[in-house]
């Protein structure tokens, strides 16, 4: 306690104005003598104060260095400690905890925010003039397909023109761009607005998405026009056919160049009419009527259909299902039509010539907890010219193929809330079909 109180503050500046008083007093009587001495011990007082300060200041920097070093575990004594002492440790205290509290307080908002900006569906990054990453959220790392995005620079290996229009676009534009990856063809809409964050220009740009957009306006498209071709050809064909029947019926007796022309007619015409009403499958898609089905079993009955209707001995097939239990929910009699046309057109790939033939269903949950059944075959690679077009009503590259059994897979998915996407690997010499359940 002694010590404490010649620590204090209060002790060392009554001891210099005591001596202050008192060297004044010696002077007035011209004791000089005593007046050397005094002053000695005023100088010996000023350093005490100055120590005294030195000390104080000592404290407010450890407790700023701990406070950098995210140490807030330290605290100063305030027991055994004169008043003015133990107030100010006190007060170091209190203002550690002040910080503790206030730095708390915003790394938990800070993770409040971050958590609702994984959970938007819009991509958000932030990059400075320098083309650093300052932040940026789960669904950007998505779309871009990077695992971790640090500098624009990295956009060179997706594609240089993606790199370009990050580096390039300006606040308050909005562009679009598609390039392929590993996923397929995608399509992005960018969105750029820009504020002062540290001192630093910085651009934040907002990535949107836009593939299922595009399917569904082009899917659209495709409906309307094929509603309207087959409703003319159905009106222009039907009576044509029921005349040359009826001509037929009649002119029994005519020569056999009339009775040729006329069969020819009729036959063309029932060909087409038939040709047709497959078109007319595309645009009268019934509404899904989704339940639960195990993907195991289903899959093994889509395989043994398609090796029944189509059979070919050189072709093995594999079911490979994770966890075995895998359920999803939707219309089973419909995905049932997708997985058999995809069956069959992997076997049909695969041809009769080629040996050792592969087709590989597989099936599991990705990180997003979305369903994925994906069918592979090992036969010719599509070309990525007809690769873009594959799932495009009427386009088909057999030679007697109708080219809706795609484009209605396509549009059965989509009515189910999902996708279907093509992926072909150059380097495994496997063309996959990937249908997505969310």
């Amino acid at each position: 306690m002694i010590k404490g109180f010649y620590d204090s503050l209060t002790f060392r500046l009554s001891l210099l104005i005591i001596l202050t008083v008192l060297a004044t007093w010696l002077y007035i009587q011209q004791e000089w003598v005593w007046l050397g001495f005094t002053i000695a011990g005023w100088l010996v007082a000023i350093q005490l104060i100055r120590k005294l300060y030195k000390r104080n200041a000592q404290k407010v920097a450890f407790m700023f260095d701990a406070i950098d070093n995210a140490d807030y575990a330290f605290k100063y004594a305030t027991t055994r400690r004169f008043s003015n002492d133990r107030l100010v440790n006190q007060s170091l205290n209190r203002m550690t905890k002040i910080l503790f509290d206030a730095k708390a307080d915003a790394v938990q908002k800070e993770k409040y925010y971050e958590l609702i900006l994984n959970s938007i569906t819009t991509g958000f990054i932030v990059i400075d003039d320098e083309g650093y990453i300052y932040q940026t959220n789960n669904e950007a790392l998505r779309v871009l397909g990077l695992p971790v995005f640090t500098h624009v620079k990295q956009l060179r290996r997706i594609d240089e023109s993606l790199e370009a229009l990050v580096t390039n676009i300006q606040p308050g534009n909005k562009q679009q761009i598609s390039f392929t990856n590993e996923r397929g063809t995608v399509h992005l809409s960018f969105r750029v607005s820009a504020m002062t964050l540290q001192d630093k220009h910085v651009r934040i740009i907002a990535i949107n998405d836009i593939n299922s957009e595009l399917d569904d306006k082009e899917i659209d498209s495709w409906i309307r026009l094929t509603r309207v071709l087959t409703h003319e050809i159905m009106n222009s064909i039907t009576p044509i056919t029921s005349l040359s029947e009826t001509l037929l019926s009649i002119h029994s007796d005519a020569n056999k160049e009339i009775r040729n022309g006329l069969e020819v007619i009729g036959a063309t015409g029932k060909s087409l009419i038939s040709f047709v009403e497959s078109y007319r499958k595309f645009t009268h898609i019934p509404v899904p009527t989704p339940s639960l089905f195990y993907v195991k079993k289903f899959s093994e009955r889509m395989v043994q259909l398609a090796s029944y209707h189509n059979q070919y001995p050189n072709i093995s097939f594999r079911i490979d299902v994770e966890p075995e239990d895998l359920i999803v929910y939707a219309d089973e009699n419909l995905i049932s039509q997708v997985v058999l046309n995809l069956l069959k057109n992997a076997m049909q790939a695969i041809g009769d010539d080629q040996q050792n033939g592969l087709v590989n269903v597989k099936a599991y949950c990705n990180e997003d907890e979305a369903i994925l059944i994906e069918v592979s075959n090992n036969g010719p690679l599509i070309p990525p010219e007809e690769a873009e077009h594959i799932f495009v009503p009427f386009f088909t590259t057999k030679e007697n193929g109708s080219g809706v059994g795609l484009s209605i897979s396509r549009q059965i998915m989509r009515l189910s809330g999902g996708s279907i996407s093509l992926k072909s690997s150059p380097s495994t010499g496997t063309t996959t079909f990937t249908l997505m359940f969310p």
